[in-house]
């Protein structure tokens, strides 16, 4: 097993100086790739020529590209190889229907016992993540990686409270799933959605103790991207 380190920094809550195992960089690195459509649905990925693009061994991509199996970005064949996930009308309409069922539950579990801590941890994801929207203000086709990193931040906040450690690592899984989804809308869709409000009312909802209305108000966001998503034309797999 690769044993070097490189040091970066992974998210707002880690230091500068942490070393980061080399299968945790490719696994990013190709993730994000995947996310923002620069690796299409469908493309071969292959091993030589990752290593050549990431100056790594064979040894952290092959681990990086199992997890991204694991998370349902990538396929694995024993014949074909390894190849990023297609994208369907079908597929979403199957995550959706996953989280739709899930993460409803998770968050009205999650309001029902979260404590003071949690409602201030779920105030805080959601002020990191109006604090972007600020910033990025009327371009909404305007692609942002921290954007990313706070939207998924301030939803698993919201559901982190929830009993179920199992429940909550779905709604997390099946979250990548849909970001894939979420970002070609993003940079394909012409009209615009206040995605803002409908965060507040869900945080408002949450320390408001309000589980159902919540819950229905979550159902509601996630069925807006999917919404969202199946007007614009899904791009082709590559062959």
């Amino acid at each position: 097993m690769e044993k070097k380190h490189l040091k970066v920094a992974i998210s707002d809550n880690d230091t500068a100086d942490r070393a980061v195992p080399l299968s945790e960089i490719a696994f990013r690195a190709i993730r994000q790739k995947i996310l923002r459509g620069e690796i299409v649905p469908g493309e071969k990925l292959r091993i030589e020529v990752l290593q050549r693009e990431h100056s790594l061994s064979s040894s952290p991509l092959r681990e990086a590209l199992n997890r991204l199996v694991a998370e349902g970005l990538v396929t694995s064949d024993d014949h074909r190889g390894f190849r990023a996930a297609n994208m369907s009308a079908a597929d979403l309409n199957d995550i959706t229907s996953y989280r739709l069922v899930i993460e409803p539950a998770a968050l009205a579990q999650s309001v029902t016992n979260g404590t003071d801590e949690w409602e201030g941890h779920v105030v805080a994801a959601f002020h990191r993540l109006d604090r972007i929207d600020a910033k990025i203000g009327q371009n909404q086709n305007e692609l942002n990686d921290e954007w990313t990193l706070r939207h998924k931040d301030f939803h698993m906040a919201l559901v982190s409270a929830a009993p179920s450690s199992r429940l909550v690592a779905a709604c997390s899984s099946l979250f990548d799933q849909a970001e894939r989804y979420r970002r070609f809308s993003l940079m394909n869709r012409t009209k615009p959605r206040n995605s803002g409000a409908e965060h507040r009312r869900l945080m408002e909802a949450a320390v408001g103790r309000q589980p159902e209305v919540a819950a229905a108000l979550l159902k509601e966001h996630i069925q807006l991207t999917a919404q969202n998503v199946l007007e614009i034309e899904l791009p082709r797999a590559a062959r």
